[in-house]
């Protein structure tokens, strides 16, 4: 049994068409279930937030996750950064709401149907590995094997976990981790939260690998799993009923693989449209293309990568600039690094 069942998504106004045809299909397959929504973003000028998350149960900020020194926490993460680096202390927030259950899709997912198995039996933490079935073809290999051994053998835009002592463990050390070090920096072993549920079944007991092929569908698996219709009408992959589908860079690099490994399934490509109407169905006005509130100064000029490197990097700039958004920091950058300034 599972109890209450608490799940959430992390993302900001740019993805929220996606999150919103998440939580569309979520109360279809798990109406049950509570969903929250945990929003790495402000709203943009003339966007009602409450209109805009009104079909969510629960609403977290970064103000409510109980990170030290949060403005300048953040600033020292680009969008996914911070979007992924929220997910641990987001799921320790719902299990001391008292969920029995806690479950993280990405935004960029949609349930197709109950999950009532996958999350059936004994267990204290679930994970879905990128691979289930091995390649053969070497572009497979160098796409598939190469890249989970650079980027992780686990997707965590999937992850479940139980609140038992297993659970919460494992909760409290990802957290930990995450808001040490949740960085795109592949060369020291980082990408974002994902490296490190690599050792999550050495350190902890109870974690399941779910190895249902219908489950995490996405363009980085479907060299080996095959997209169809059973008798009754229902979506399978490998046999098994369609679970979830990751609908990852969709209109960019996952348009690219979705065509070099999806070809003659027809069946696959019938979902990805479906998918590319649906969120284009639920993008709100007033939402700009790319926006993140927290993307740029109070002053409108772009924080860039290298900016945010530097001031993660140097405690004193973080002391002299507890609230790095204003423009004291600009001015800092201005005079001593016009080279990283932003447009």
């Amino acid at each position: 049994m599972n109890g209450r069942v608490a799940c959430y998504t992390s993302f900001t106004y740019a993805y929220l068409s996606r999150a919103r045809v998440l939580l569309e299909s979520l109360r279809r397959t798990h109406p049950e279930w509570e969903v929250w929504a945990v929003v790495v973003d402000e709203a943009p000028p003339g966007v009602d937030e409450g209109a805009a998350l009104a079909g969510f149960d629960q609403v977290l900020k970064l103000a409510d996750l109980g990170i030290p020194d949060a403005a300048a926490w953040l600033f020292g993460h680009d969008v996914v950064e911070a979007c992924t680096a929220v997910k641990g202390a987001a799921m320790l927030h719902l299990l001391a709401a008292g969920a029995d259950t806690v479950v993280y899709f990405d935004p960029d997912i949609a349930v197709f149907n109950r999950l009532d198995e996958v999350l059936a039996g004994e267990w204290s933490v679930a994970l879905t590995p990128h691979q289930l079935e091995a390649n053969a073809a070497p572009a497979a290999i160098r796409d598939n094997e190469i890249g989970a051994l650079v980027y992780g053998v686990f997707n965590l835009g999937f992850v479940a976990v139980r609140n038992d002592a297993n659970g919460r463990a494992f909760a409290a050390w990802w957290s930990g981790q995450l808001v040490r070090a949740c960085f795109d920096d592949t060369a020291n072993g980082i990408f974002t939260d994902q490296k490190y549920c690599d050792l999550a079944p050495g350190l902890f007991d109870g974690v399941r690998v779910v190895r249902d092929p219908g489950c995490n569908v996405a363009s980085w698996n479907l060299s080996r799993r095959r997209v169809g219709f059973d008798d009754g009408g229902r979506v399978v992959v490998n046999g098994s009923a369609l679970k979830f589908y990751h609908f990852t860079k969709i209109g960019g690099v996952g348009d690219l693989m979705t065509e070099r490994y999806g070809g003659g399934n027809v069946e696959v490509f019938e979902i990805w449209h479906w998918y590319k109407r649906r969120e284009r169905a639920m993008r709100l006005e007033g939402v700009p293309v790319g926006y993140w509130h927290y993307g740029r100064f109070a002053d409108g000029r772009a924080i860039t990568p290298a900016m945010r490197a530097l001031y993660r990097e140097r405690p004193n700039l973080q002391a002299a600039f507890a609230e790095p958004f204003g423009g004291e920091l600009v001015g800092w950058f201005a005079e001593h690094r016009p080279d990283l300034l932003g447009g």
